[in-house]
């Protein structure tokens, strides 16, 4: 059996942690509950630590978007469709998601998507048209670009 002053020492302790944690890279709320509870603490302690971690700025979802969508858009080369999919699976919530893709300016990710759909124009010379064209849309659109943007810079590099 614990006393008070057990448990709280034992919760500041995984708070210290936890904020270690947290101060490493950008984490989820769901992130932090998993390593809170994998250091053994119960619900009711978890949820106050996490709270404390929100109130103290350690835990931000729209700054984790943020960093998320930035670098999985300059790292990676990701499109804004597969950005928004993988902050989705992590249970970031809408108003976040939003904000994390206004990181990406539209000129940087224009270049970037002319980029990609050259460089891969440009690995399937010798294949006839029709199946470099669907095969570079099928890349890109892989990478979360969207049908739209993809079909009209193919056009532009095909009349060029």
């Amino acid at each position: 059996m614990t006393n008070d002053k057990g448990i709280t020492t034992w919760k500041q302790q995984a708070k210290v942690k936890a904020a270690k944690y947290c101060a490493y890279q950008e984490r989820t709320q769901q992130e932090v509950r998993d390593k809170l509870y994998s250091y053994g603490l119960y619900s009711d302690a978890v949820e106050e630590v996490l709270s404390d971690l929100i109130s103290e700025g350690f835990v931000n979802e729209e700054r984790f978007a943020q960093a998320f969508a930035r670098g999985k858009f300059r790292s990676n080369k990701w499109g804004r469709i597969k950005i928004e999919m993988g902050l989705r699976q992590k249970g970031i919530s809408d108003y976040c998601i939003r904000s994390g893709l206004r990181e990406i300016s539209e000129a940087d990710y224009t270049d970037t998507l002319k980029a990609l759909i050259q460089k891969k124009w440009n690995s399937l010379e010798g294949e006839d048209a029709y199946a470099r064209k669907h095969k570079t849309a099928r890349f890109v659109q892989g990478k979360g670009y969207e049908s739209e943007l993809v079909w009209r810079l193919l056009a532009d590099l095909e009349n060029s």
